[in-house]
This record gives C-alpha cells, sequence and structure tokens, in this order.
C-alpha cells in the first residue's frame, strides 16, 4: 500500500500535535512505544464498509488454579469479518493476503465517554489552567456567564478536537452535557450538534440539555422546554437545592418535561449533606411513581452516597437497584471515595466519564476511560487477573468479552462493529497498564 503523502505544513501541525499529546493525525495511528499496528494497513482501508481483519487477538476464557482461582486470562488468534456495521463473521485466523493484518493486537468493545462537556472547553485553543474565584457554584455560574460568549465564538472547531483526543483514546461514542441557560440559550446545542454532524461517520454521541445555571436561578425553563422539542436524549439538573433553592420544584419540573417529551433524565448532584441525600431519595420516589423512568435516569457524580455510613450507603444502593437509576461516577474526586463495588454489588449500573477536559471548571483530563478504569482498579484494591478484567466496563460502559464465569459474551456475530484494537495480551493488563490504542472502528468504519 501506498504511503500517507502529507504537505510540510501537515507535517509540522502533525508533529507539534505529537509533540502536545493530542495525537491523532488523519489516516495514521498514534504511536506511543508500542509494537507498531502499521499505519498502512488500516489507513489505506479507511471507507471500506466490508473487510477481513485477520491476527486479531480475542479472549477466549480464564485459566484457574487449584483452588479455582483465575490466574490468567485465555487468548487466541482469529479472523473476523466485517460487513457494513456488524461484524459478521469470526472464523479461526487466516493467512488471507487480502485481510487487514492487526499484528496481534487485543479487539475489545470500544469506549463510551458517559459524562463529559463537549460544548464548552480550552482544548484546541491556547492553554488556560483554572482560575477559580469566591461564591462556590454559583460564583462559577458567574464566571460562565461572561466568558460563554466568547467560548461560543469557536465551540464547534473545538468540540471537533476534543472528540478527536476521545477518539485516539480508544472512545467512539458519548454522552454530552450541553448548557442549556439564557446566556447561551441554545448556541451551544447547535454548535456541537454541528460538530457531530461534522463527525457522525467516526463517533456517536447522545445529549443531556444540561441547566447549568440552575433551572429557576436564572430562568432557564423556556430554553430547556425548547430543548426537549429537538432530539436531544436527556433532560439535565445540578444541585437543586443549592442553586434553586427547592428540590420538589425544581425535580418534579425535571421529571415532569422528561416524562412529556419521552426523555431520559440525568442530574449532576455535587451536593454531599443532607440536602443531596434528600434530592436522592425524591429522585428515587419520582421514578418509582413512574417506571417509564426506569433505566432511564442518572445522578451524575452523586457525591452524597461517598459521605454515607456503610449501612446506609447499602440501603440507599438497593433503592437505586429497584428503581433502575444509574450513577455516573467521576474517579477520583478530591480525596472522595464513591461506593462503587457496593452500587455494583446491587446492580446499580455504574458508568463514567472524563467530565471537564481542560475548561474553566477543571484543568485536568487525558480523554483515555480506560485511565478512569485504572483509576478504580487502584482505588478499590483489583489487583487480580478477574479483578482487573471486570473494571473493564467501566471503560466501555458495559460489554466486555468474558462474563464473570470466563464465558465468552463479546464479540458475536451481529454485534455493532465499534472495536478498538490495543497492544495488550488481556484486558486486564491494558487496565493495569493503560495500555496503547492501536486503532479504532466506529460502525465499521476505520476511524484511524
Amino acid at each position: 500500500m501506498k504511503p500517507i503523502a502529507l504537505t510540510r505544513k501537515e507535517f509540522i501541525r502533525n508533529s507539534a500535535l505529537a509533540l502536545a499529546g493530542a495525537t491523532l493525525i488523519p489516516g495514521a495511528l498514534v504511536a506511543e512505544n508500542r509494537s507498531e499496528l502499521g499505519p498502512q494497513t488500516l489507513a489505506g482501508n479507511q471507507g471500506k464498509k466490508s473487510y477481513i481483519l485477520k491476527n486479531v487477538l480475542l479472549e477466549t476464557g480464564f485459566e484457574y488454579d487449584g483452588n479455582g482461582n483465575v490466574i490468567a486470562t485465555k487468548t487466541g488468534l482469529f479472523t473476523v469479518q466485517i460487513e457494513g456495521a456488524k461484524i459478521k463473521k469470526i472464523d479461526p485466523n487466516s493467512t488471507d493476503a487480502n485481510a487487514i493484518d492487526a499484528k496481534g493486537h487485543l479487539m475489545l468493545p470500544s469506549f463510551r465517554d458517559m459524562h463529559i462537556h463537549l460544548d464548552k472547553t480550552f482544548y484546541g485553543d491556547k492553554w488556560q489552567a483554572v482560575r477559580r474565584g469566591a461564591g462556590g457554584v454559583k460564583g462559577m455560574i458567574a464566571l460562565e456567564q461572561q466568558i460563554l460568549p466568547e467560548l461560543l465564538k469557536n465551540s464547534t472547531y473545538k468540540a471537533e478536537k476534543l472528540i478527536e483526543l476521545l477518539q485516539s483514546k480508544g472512545t467512539a461514542f458519548a454522552r454530552s452535557h450541553v448548557n442549556i441557560e439564557p446566556t447561551s440559550k441554545l448556541d451551544s446545542l447547535h454548535h456541537l450538534q454541528l460538530a457531530l454532524e461534522n463527525k457522525k461517520n467516526s463517533f456517536g454521541a447522545e445529549l443531556v440539555a444540561f441547566p447549568q445555571h440552575g433551572v429557576y436561578y436564572t430562568d432557564s425553563v423556556p430554553y430547556l422546554k425548547e430543548a426537549a422539542k429537538t432530539n436531544i436524549d436527556f433532560i439535565g439538573g445540578v444541585d437543586p437545592f443549592t442553586i434553586d433553592g427547592a428540590i420538589e420544584k425544581t425535580m418534579d419540573f425535571t421529571v415532569q418535561l422528561a416524562l412529556d417529551h419521552k426523555k431520559g433524565i440525568d442530574i449532576h448532584l455535587h451536593e454531599s449533606g443532607e440536602s443531596g441525600l434528600k434530592t436522592v431519595e425524591y429522585l428515587i420516589k419520582k421514578v418509582n411513581e413512574n417506571p417509564a423512568l426506569k433505566g432511564k435516569t442518572y445522578l451524575s457524580h452523586c457525591f452524597v452516597l461517598g459521605k454515607l455510613e456503610k449501612a446506609k450507603q447499602q440501603e440507599i444502593a438497593e433503592k437505586l437497584g429497584a428503581a433502575q437509576i444509574g450513577i455516573v461516577s467521576t474517579i477520583p474526586f478530591a480525596g472522595l471515595i464513591m461506593p462503587i463495588p457496593t452500587l455494583l454489588e446491587n446492580k446499580v449500573t455504574v458508568m463514567t466519564g472524563n467530565d471537564s477536559i481542560v475548561d474553566h471548571w477543571n484543568t485536568f483530563g487525558t480523554g483515555s476511560v480506560l485511565q478512569k478504569a485504572n483509576m478504580a482498579a487502584q482505588v478499590y484494591g483489583q489487583v487480580t487477573e478477574y479483578g482487573l478484567s471486570r473494571m473493564l466496563k467501566l471503560a466501555t460502559a458495559g460489554p466486555i468479552p468474558l462474563d464473570d464465569k470466563g464465558q465468552q459474551q463479546w464479540p458475536k456475530p451481529g454485534d455493532d462493529a465499534n472495536i478498538v484494537l490495543i497492544d495488550a495480551s488481556c484486558s486486564a493488563e491494558a487496565i493495569s497498564r493503560i495500555s496503547p490504542v492501536g486503532s479504532l472502528i466506529y460502525q465499521g468504519n476505520i476511524v484511524y
């Protein structure tokens, strides 16, 4: 295959990006001291909707010691046929000269960042660290009101750059909160929708209408009602007591708007005291009264869970599980340890994301949810082959190759062709070492 030709200007730009760590080079693969997958192996096949991958490493089961403990992950090399947006066939490995060589890279479900703000970031623009003033969340609202008009001037471009960063870390899908408030009105939404349209063949997303400045504190009601008529997926919210001064009034509005327009709910809840617990309990009550919201309702952050006594954590986890309310947790957060194991034991859906990346709220953000899974493994002491492999759920938002009994459950013919190829021997190693991403495939499209 022919090498990719770059102009001198493109070469200089890509070299600068590589040095800066934002290493998505169009048509090539990100190289970080790994065994190369080879740019010419996949880049020349971009745009194809039917192709075969050979030398694909797949997990096939667990290896146990005499006491029934998992000591290793069994793997094998296979050929995987992609047809359209689906995995069509999985066969024994082939020497087919026309197949794309995956070079023994481990195939995993592509990653999903389930809490991020693609609409407001400094990424792709000049570096700025956080400059926080007084006034807590309301002080930050005042800051946003000042800087949003400037941020909006090139927010579509910056959203696209941020999406490319996520892709370079193996993420092909995100749940993005998008500001809906009187300052930006629906402009943040429209700008992000344009970025997502430009990336539609390589990246998927669901959107949350997010009243960052409160539902009533800045009268975001008319804008939220307008946003709810569009193709967004969730109605959001933030700290109803701290910002709006009323839990029930704000939550009742949010719940009814979601019901009226058949949307889900995803509420930012940072409050960690009595008001935080009351908000959780009230949301559980409202979801139980409206079963249509079960499985479609989430609490992002929900830091109050990390402040409760263990008995109360267990009680709330049981209620959340029964109501099918999920938790989207940032990991870690300023020394707070969330009870993620307790939530998982009670069948609560737990997901994670990068949240803010290099913006006025947060200086940090690598774009890697694999790193988030690694952090969780460290925080919760998951150091064994089995424990590490289970942490992969946080990066994929669900599907992992082997179930808890070691039976292969992914990939199967008919699965969506949303794939990441990783330079690792198994998912446990990928989590432990935050192994390099070699390639990303979204809906059958070779992204890079």
